[in-house]
């Protein structure tokens, strides 16, 4: 008997909230709890890092006018985006790819600055900071949607831009902006997939055995 595992309601509530994350683009004014945001970012906290670096930094935007400028960064890349696509570039220009006008709060999750100094689990993969703010940024995204709050992750800035816009220093770099806020509703699946812009790919098609390429076998 594995007494180490949680109650089976536990363990379908954690699945669950995995499986019904969604990307939000969409959100209603009503604001959030002060309460409720620190429980969010103290569930970001407890991510993994590397070398326990914590190499998260969060900017919490509460400058109305700071927002819009961001809205206005994000908007220009979108149609640099777009330009990029070639013949996508409708298709793409008719999604909603961010809320910041319309969410709650807005969060620019950062790497820290003077990481360098940061060896350990880094000598090989300096990228692990990364990830490590990468994991932060989804207890943030199962936290909230366990909570029933939605949460956006923007990428489509220019991070020298933001960083200026935001005092970030030289050798710290933004991640992401999140949109967070309340929502109507959950979408049902991914919106991009909604959108038909992509599909998930099944599972056994991502899952190598031994060596790369090779199918894993169920």
């Amino acid at each position: 008997m594995n007494n180490k595992r949680y109650p089976d309601k536990d363990i379908e509530a954690i699945y669950r909230v995995i499986e019904q994350r969604r990307d939000m683009r969409h959100f209603t004014s009503e604001p959030i709890e002060p309460d409720l945001l620190r429980r969010l970012l103290r569930a970001a906290h407890f991510a993994p890092s590397v070398g326990f670096m914590q190499p998260w930094r969060f900017i919490r935007i509460t400058d109305n006018i700071l927002r819009q400028k961001m809205y206005q960064l994000v908007d220009e890349e979108r149609i640099a985006t777009a330009k990029a696509l070639g013949k996508r570039e409708d298709e793409f220009m008719k999604l909603k790819v961010e809320g910041l006008l319309e969410c709650a709060e807005v969060l620019v999750v950062s790497l820290m600055g003077d990481r360098d100094k940061h060896v350990f689990g880094r000598r090989t993969l300096p990228e692990m900071d990364l990830a490590s703010v990468s994991c932060a940024i989804q207890n943030i995204w199962l936290a909230a949607r366990a909570e029933g709050i939605g949460v956006g992750w923007v990428s489509i800035f220019d991070p020298n831009k933001l960083s200026n816009l935001i005092n970030i220093p030289e050798d710290g770099k933004p991640v992401a902006i999140l949109c967070v806020g309340h929502v109507d509703n959950f979408y049902d699946k991914p919106m991009l997939e909604k959108e038909n812009w992509a599909k998930r790919q099944e599972l056994d098609t991502v899952i190598f055995e031994n060596q790369w390429g090779k199918m894993h076998k169920s």
